[in-house]
């Protein structure tokens, strides 16, 4: 007899996306309205991306350190009524679209002028800054702003963080030092705030971790040992796929690729210390570019495409030892092996099926509503899709009418009477018909679908920079749009 597993439902919905008036998603008021309005339509979870400070390209799957949190999402509103920022400097805040270039040239000075104020003789924040919770983020941020570049062209000492050399780094840049410590206690503080609220609304966080971490990072420059680095801390191989049907040169993501046998000899215990963090600043995490836990794709540093590479073994099981399948959810996309679903089903993880990709005439496809079973969580589709209304906006004429009766065909097979009339006026609402109604024990709905938006409004375009990451909730979402997700959440006993 197969498991039960309780069916719920969730929605995709990034900090930065929340409405405000500060240019940016914040952790203050918005974001209590966002889950509050959640939880009352039936809602079980909210999904974010990763919470991390953004550098190059403005990615949240890019970071100075997988353990920060994104200073941009500290709300201003917030530090004001902690009497560290003004009205005026709040008005001079205020911007209506995304730019992350102005944030950036904007946002860290407002930010000082709250630290400035700040009394950091406080008893609380004095433990936090002793907990060592940001000390790896606030030395290297530290060393960032002093040196400039990348760490392997610092200084010796520093560089190979001789310990006197961190402490006159501490001591000399105090006031410095003690910024970058100031924007994580606060973003902490914020943060579990609302996670709390959420939770108490019975309304659970889902997390997002990247499997690999940024070369110019705290975590590649604490513990250089666990990734293949030469002598001067530089790359000797870098993380990517190879050439496939969607890339003849492959993808070449540049990330330095870990050293499994180094982790292995203690246990995995960075691994399962970054999970442990995780699984704390979230209810449920989900990892991205899972397959490469199994079996990973390495490039030689310095090449221009992904062709040429080798394939190398992952931990496997044995990162995941003492963790429950219920936290954690396995991004399974993409170059799918025998030895990604033998891992999957030794974890007893969810993986992901996502229906955007149900419609190539495949019968056996396994992302169409029929074939999806339930221990896997299901999603119209992702920060790194095309909304439905934009992937059928994008279609020719003769293929939009291929995919309109393929859509149909699922619908009238799984007993959903949605008419999508001749243009696919109603194809977001039939998307949200199919995933909330598939045997998935749960299922995520982007909140761009939700609304029946267009590609105006996706979220990333793998493999581009620059204008990504920028979308936004302009307001607040309809009363009508919440009370159809409640009903159908309600219709498909969620």
């Amino acid at each position: 007899m197969s498991k039960q597993y309780e069916r719920e439902a969730g929605v995709l919905c990034h900090i930065s996306s929340l409405p405000g008036k500060y240019g940016i998603g914040s952790l203050g008021k918005e974001a209590y309205v966002f889950a509050k309005k959640l939880a009352k339509s039936g809602v079980k979870y909210w999904q974010v991306l990763p919470l991390v400070q953004t550098g190059y390209g403005d990615s949240p799957y890019s970071s100075v350190s997988c353990k920060s949190g994104n200073p941009y999402f500290i709300d201003l509103e917030t530090l004001a009524k902690q009497k560290l920022l003004t009205r005026e400097e709040l008005k001079s805040a205020e911007c209506k679209t995304l730019d992350y270039g102005e944030l950036y040239n904007g946002r860290y000075l407002i930010l000082r002028k709250a630290f400035s104020r700040f009394f950091f003789d406080g008893e609380e924040f004095r433990e936090f800054v002793r907990s060592g919770i940001a000390e790896d983020y606030a030395l290297f941020m530290t060393a960032k702003t002093v040196f400039g570049g990348t760490f392997c062209d610092w200084e010796e000492d520093i560089r190979l963080r001789k310990p006197e050399a961190l402490e006159k780094l501490r001591t000399d840049y105090h006031e410095e030092y003690l910024f970058w410590q100031f924007l994580q206690y606060e973003f902490r503080r914020e943060w579990f705030a609302l996670k709390r609220y959420c939770n108490k609304l019975g309304l659970k966080i889902i997390g997002d971790i990247p499997l690999y971490v940024a070369y110019d990072s705290a975590d590649v420059w604490t513990c250089p040992e666990l990734f293949k680095l030469d002598k001067k801390l530089r790359p000797k191989k870098v993380a990517g796929v190879p050439p496939d049907y969607f890339s003849e040169t492959g993808q070449l993501w540049g990330n330095p690729v870990y050293d499994w046998e180094k982790h292995k000899q203690d246990g995995y215990g960075w691994w399962k210390g970054r999970l442990n963090d995780a699984l704390e600043t979230y209810d449920v995490v989900r990892i991205d570019h899972f397959r490469g836990l199994d079996r990973y794709y390495e490039i030689p540093y310095g090449a221009e495409t992904a062709e040429i590479g080798e394939w190398k073994e992952g931990p496997k099981e044995q990162l995941f030892e003492g963790f429950s399948p219920k936290d954690i959810i396995a991004e399974d996309l993409g170059m799918m092996d025998e030895g990604v679903r033998e891992l999957l089903k030794k974890t007893g993880f969810s993986g992901m099926k996502v229906l955007l990709f149900a419609f190539d005439g495949e019968p056996d496809n396994e992302f169409l509503p029929k074939n999806i079973g339930e221990n896997c969580v299901c999603y119209t589709g992702t920060h790194d899709n095309d909304t439905v209304s934009g992937y059928a906006e994008s279609l020719s004429a003769e293929e939009f009418i291929l995919f309109r009766s393929r859509v149909a065909a699922a619908l009238e097979e799984s007993g959903i009477l949605v008419q999508l009339g001749k243009q696919g006026e109603k194809l977001p609402e039939a998307f949200l018909h199919m995933a909330l109604g598939s045997k998935a024990r749960l299922a995520v709905i982007p909140v761009q679908d939700i609304l029946g938006l267009d590609n105006s409004a996706r979220m990333n375009y793998p493999g581009t920079v620059g204008g990504n990451w920028t979308f936004r909730l302009e307001h607040r979402i309809d009363p009508a749009d919440w009370s159809k997700l409640k009903k159908m959440i309600k219709k498909y006993r969620r």
